[in-house]
């Protein structure tokens, strides 16, 4: 039985991915040695982070003045290094979810952080609309997706600040202005590589204006200096992120990807609105196109377990919704395919029939 992958993270990669990074564990180019066991600092493996950081560049246009890092530490560890560089006195966040309510509570360590907006009273089920983002705050920080509740921001927001974003979850899944931003950063298990690596794209001449010390690992500058070789760097990853960069180029980069996120979530709520057992469970204008979250209509709750055991049956993977929401949750990164969705929708019309 064939299966099809919607965990939430870590995410679903292309075939050819996972084939080629297994190749390069067992033998990296043909020089008899595993990638696991290479020197970071070899002539072996610095073409891989140098072609990596130019394929980031490019897929996302990324002005000059801008330098990609490869960090490790995942993106809860960027939630204190963005304020321990970038926080001055102030810095507003807009508060769409957990991680977005993680990465306020860590900014507040370092100076006044102010609330723009909410949607936590209702479960974060939309996004806050008709806010106004101060002028005299350092920047505005945003997570542009929310996998747990199934929101996002799929647009660069107009503000009179500079913005900062975590972008974990739908980073090259669409065009982006990263002139807009002085940094994003993105966990890369969600929707590039496998878990290990945090991309960092950050504003050169953003860095350096606060009047703290900072501890030498998490000052951005010594990574940009040392081209992102202050310390070892997670190489396996960074060899999955640099295969699937390579995949998305020749699928078309982050238009391409853009527009296979469109058709697989209008096949996905499509049939989550059309079908009689099933509803959405945030705002349809806000609905996240990476993490698609239902469950079962009020008067079908006691199905739900059913549902999830027949789904699992039919090859279904990963689509418990997270417990914050409960019922289902269908992730769309960039490698699932339009074959995957049309089988779980398949799958949902099923079940209908058999009630």
């Amino acid at each position: 039985m064939k299966k099809y992958n919607f965990n939430a993270g870590p995410c679903i990669l292309d075939r050819s991915v996972i084939e080629k990074t297994a190749q390069a564990i067992l033998d990296f180019n043909g020089i008899g040695l595993s990638l696991a066991e290479i020197s970071h600092r070899s002539k072996d493996f610095q073409p891989v982070i140098d072609e990596a950081e130019a394929l980031v560049k490019e897929l996302l246009q990324v002005p000059e003045g801008y330098s990609v890092l490869f960090l490790g530490g995942g993106a809860s560890l960027e939630f204190c290094m963005i304020p321990y560089n970038f926080l001055k006195t102030k810095a507003a966040y807009l508060n769409t979810g957990v991680w977005a309510k993680k990465a306020m509570k860590e900014a507040k360590l370092f100076g006044e952080v102010v609330e723009v907006a909410s949607s936590a009273d209702a479960n974060y089920t939309f996004i806050p609309k008709g806010w106004e983002c101060p002028t005299d705050v350092d920047y505005l920080h945003i997570t542009t997706n929310n996998t747990i509740y199934g929101t996002e921001i799929r647009k660069d927001l107009d503000v009179p600040v500079r913005m900062i974003a975590d972008m974990s979850s739908d980073i090259f899944s669409r065009p982006i202005d990263v002139a807009k931003y002085d940094a994003i950063y993105a966990g890369a298990q969600k929707n590039l590589s496998m878990a290990g690596v945090t991309i960092v794209i950050v504003k050169n001449d953003a860095l350096g204006h606060v009047d703290r010390q900072i501890p030498t690992m998490l000052d951005y500058r010594t990574h940009v200096e040392k081209g992102s070789m202050f310390n070892t760097p997670p190489v396996v990853p960074i060899y999955t992120a640099l295969e699937n960069l390579r995949w998305m180029k020749a699928q078309g980069g982050v238009e391409a990807m853009d527009k296979l996120a469109q058709q697989r979530a209008e096949i996905v709520y499509g049939e989550i609105d059309r079908n009689k057992l099933f509803r959405g469970t945030v705002a349809e204008e806000d609905r996240s196109v990476m993490n698609l979250c239902f469950v079962m209509k009020d008067e079908y709750k006691e199905l739900e377990k059913e549902f999830m055991e027949f789904a699992t049956s039919k090859g279904m993977v990963g689509i418990k919704g997270h417990r914050s929401v409960g019922g289902f949750r269908a992730s769309c990164y960039n490698a699932q395919s339009i074959e995957g969705c049309q089988a779980l929708v398949a799958c949902m019309k099923e079940f209908e029939a058999q009630h």
